[in-house]
């Protein structure tokens, strides 16, 4: 499960906003379900690889010796 402990701040029209924010309510999720979303969808399709806070991080490689 990720820890959402971020906080992303942007402006947009309000008219755009409340738009959005109907269109959330009308499929019963919140508009920050939806921005993650969207994120995660973002980045999946631009091939950037992340690890989720509060994942287990993958081991490390072990070294080669020379």
């Amino acid at each position: 499960m990720e820890l959402k402990t971020s906080r992303l701040t942007l402006l947009i029209d309000p008219a755009k906003k409340a738009a959005f924010e109907q269109l959330c309510a009308q499929q019963d999720k919140t508009p920050s379900q939806v921005v993650r979303q969207l994120i995660r969808e973002y980045l999946a399709a631009h091939g950037v690889r992340y690890v989720p806070s509060g994942s287990a991080a993958p081991a490390p490689r072990p070294r080669r010796r020379r």
